[in-house]
């Protein structure tokens, strides 16, 4: 059963029609527990603001190490989240799916090295939940979920970012990793404008139907439940684990194109995504076509990775 859910705290905006309204944490839980094919989440809370529902989390463990496996935090509003490489982001209330779930596997069942493919798990999770209200969502290695751009549309890098994934190991032993996602749920053209946000989207910018909180909770209903699915194969390996890196590489946009890495220090390395290895990292083909030459970077290497020719 999920565990017991606290209070919803309403961040300012109500109203039955509305899917900014404050999420109900009991009747998310119900849907969450309700699903089929997951795994079984921990206790489920809802906040209005925090300053990072990751952070959150990780400070629950250190102050409580016997916290529940699977333990899940959403909240409204973030005021002090961040990405990858300490990136900030900042929406109104309510305009997101805001969600960090703690994982604790057994050493044995995920050694620290597999650490560097969860990212790209969860992207599948992440991707199949905005899919299944009709958005082309698709992977854009490390850790972002996108939609490529509209015929006819010039966006910087040929997409639009539709959700972050912020994946962070709390402790190594016992293993304690925390993984969170900002889905862009009701996000405004204008309000990504006011913001400064270039290229950005949200599922009703992209055509989904959020005309009620009860809309975005069955749309963070299905995002937790992949992710304790993802969480699931990535402990138990096999075929299911298979079946997810095949996925990741059917909606990778990245894969088969031409990129270019920025690394640290200002050193740039262009080439053909071709594959991932073992542990999630992109291998680039840096010489000429045929030749054979590789490189793999990991998402720690890479400042930005872009698509060449577009900026």
């Amino acid at each position: 059963m999920t565990g017991a859910p606290s209070e919803s705290v309403d961040p300012g905006n109500s109203g039955p029609g509305n899917s900014r309204a404050a999420l109900d944490a009991t009747r998310l839980a119900r849907l969450v527990a309700d699903g089929a094919g997951a795994g079984v989440a921990g206790p489920l809370t809802v906040v209005g603001t925090t300053g990072s529902t990751n952070a959150d989390l990780a400070d629950a463990y250190r102050a409580d190490p016997d916290i529940a496996d699977r333990s899940v935090i959403l909240a409204e509003e973030q005021v002090t989240a961040r990405g990858r490489l300490g990136r900030r982001w900042s929406a109104p209330a309510g305009a997101q799916v805001i969600m960090s779930v703690l994982l604790r596997p057994s050493a044995r069942e995920v050694p620290v090295e597999r650490f560097g493919e969860l990212p790209l798990l969860v992207g599948v999770a992440v991707a199949e939940a905005a899919r299944s209200v009709g958005v082309d969502a698709q992977l854009k290695w490390p850790n972002d979920v996108i939609v490529p751009e509209a015929p006819g549309e010039r966006t910087p890098h040929g997409y639009r970012k539709l959700a972050g994934i912020l994946v962070e190991a709390v402790s190594t032993n016992p293993v304690a990793v925390v993984v969170g996602v900002g889905l862009n749920a009701s996000i405004t053209p204008e309000e990504f404008d006011e913001a400064g946000v270039e290229a950005g989207t949200s599922l009703t910018t992209q055509g989904a139907s959020l005309a009620s909180v009860e809309d975005r909770e069955r749309v963070a209903a299905a995002e937790l439940r992949s992710i304790l699915a993802v969480d699931e194969a990535w402990r138990s390996g096999g075929a299911a684990l298979d079946g997810l890196r095949r996925r990741y590489r059917e909606l990778s946009a990245t894969l088969g194109t031409r990129v270019r890495a920025e690394l640290p220090g200002g050193e740039e390395l262009t080439g053909t995504a071709v594959d991932l290895d073992a542990h999630g990292g992109l291998v680039m083909e840096t010489g000429a076509t045929g030749t054979g030459e590789r490189r793999t970077v990991t998402a720690g290497d890479v400042v930005h990775l872009r698509p060449v020719g577009r900026g």
